[in-house]
């Protein structure tokens, strides 16, 4: 199991909302423009950890919009998706509450990036704690 941040600004649109409504995450490039990030969706594994961020150089903060599990192998596509993605994973949400933390501490700042696997303790452990505690409510 790991965790993993995943951005959901597609052509400068939010579609966090889309991500969550139909319980999946992906990337809309097609593979001739992102080979290594269609690599990187079908390398997740069930169980996995996927969190949707929002991120801002500008801003002191990470805004997180939902934290959820890989729940099986499939890999979707567009026809599976409805058009949404070209690529994607389904998830199980566990917390759906949108919150604000402030940009961890670092020198591996990939929060830029589409897609990362988070290896900051302090968000692994804020993370963590929101799915534990989300479950028990």
């Amino acid at each position: 199991m790991a965790i993993f941040g995943i951005g959901a600004n597609f052509n400068n649109q939010d579609v966090s909302d889309v991500f969550i409504s139909d319980s999946f995450i992906g990337i809309g490039w097609d593979i001739e423009l992102a080979p290594d990030l269609h690599e990187f969706i079908k390398s997740l594994k069930v169980g996995d950890i996927i969190y949707i961020k929002s991120f801002s150089p500008s801003s002191p903060n990470i805004k997180i919009k939902g934290i959820g599990l890989i729940s099986n192998s499939e890999i979707l596509n567009e026809e599976t998706s409805d058009g949404n993605l070209t690529i994607g994973r389904n998830v199980l949400w566990c917390c759906k509450e949108e919150f604000e933390l402030q940009k961890p501490n670092g020198k591996n700042n990939v929060m830029n990036n589409s897609i990362y696997e988070e290896f900051n303790p302090k968000m692994q452990s804020i993370i963590l704690e929101k799915i534990l505690n989300s479950k028990n409510n």
